[in-house]
């Protein structure tokens, strides 16, 4: 499977047998279950143990991702799982498995910076948080099969969860396609609106940001300075907390682009 090539592209002793395994017994699992998009069930596990690939995580984690809604939505139990697949694997898919249960609660059981903490405190494996962030990654991406009330509260949720974890945990990608997934069906117009007037007012900024970006290596070689130079687009949602926090318009935010230069210690 490919998914297996691409765990063992980063890690060669990966136990493949594990993910095949774990492969096989989810797919059987879920069997003809469906997403609300008509997709197979099955295609979400996939896409989650694909994301935390990216991140080069270890067979176990993949295995778990792949396992990960099979307690929740299937009939079968963490003893099973713990029989076929070990008790590591099967502690990490219960432990998502009750993280996805905090998420049933009504709004009016809890606030959004308890559950933080709660979620935070009761994973005692950082793992376990890693397949929930992935897993609420590919929910975002496929929140347009979903009415438009339910897009509105998992998008806040997101925004008030799972954002400021991703950020904490460091993981800036994650953090901040969830941000820019959660601003876009919270506030479909303003996404829109800002979208098309950043397209607008791009213009040749990017050809700008790399003869930046080339002048500043060039420069901090010269002087003997090893460091590196980095260089992106503002997201959207950043740029509409800037406007809204500062009163601005949208041609009054000057720092669409950000540069980053890191050094190696403080002298340089």
């Amino acid at each position: 499977y490919e998914l297996v090539e691409r765990v063992k592209a980063y890690d060669p002793d990966a136990d493949e047998d594990l993910l095949n395994r774990a492969y096989v017994f989810s797919v059987k699992a879920h069997g003809s279950q469906l997403r609300a998009s008509g997709d197979p069930y099955f295609s979400h596990p996939v896409e989650v143990a694909g994301i935390l690939t990216d991140l080069k995580l270890d067979d176990k984690t993949i295995a778990t991702a792949i396992l990960h809604d099979t307690i929740e939505d299937t009939v079968a139990t963490q003893e099973q799982i713990e029989r076929l697949f070990g008790a590591d694997v099967a502690r990490l898919v219960d432990g998502v498995t009750k993280l996805s249960k905090i998420e049933t609660q009504t709004e009016s059981e809890r606030q959004a910076e308890n559950l933080r903490k709660f979620l935070l405190a009761m994973s005692d494996d950082i793992r376990v948080l890693l397949v929930k962030l992935a897993d609420r990654l590919h929910n975002m991406r496929t929140l347009d099969a979903m009415s438009s009330e339910k897009r509105r509260r998992i998008a806040r949720e997101t925004m008030e969860v799972y954002v400021p974890i991703a950020h904490r945990l460091g993981l800036n990608n994650i953090y901040r396609e969830l941000q820019e997934l959660s601003f876009a069906h919270l506030y479909p117009l303003r996404y829109r609106t800002i979208s098309k007037a950043l397209r607008a007012a791009r213009g040749n900024r990017r050809e700008v940001v790399s003869k930046i970006l080339t002048s500043v290596k060039e420069s901090l070689d010269s002087a003997g300075i090893k460091a590196g130079v980095y260089g992106r687009e503002k997201t959207l949602y950043g740029i509409y907390r800037k406007m809204r926090n500062k009163h601005l318009t949208f041609s009054q935010v000057l720092d669409v682009y950000g540069f980053r230069v890191v050094v190696e210690n403080f002298d340089g």
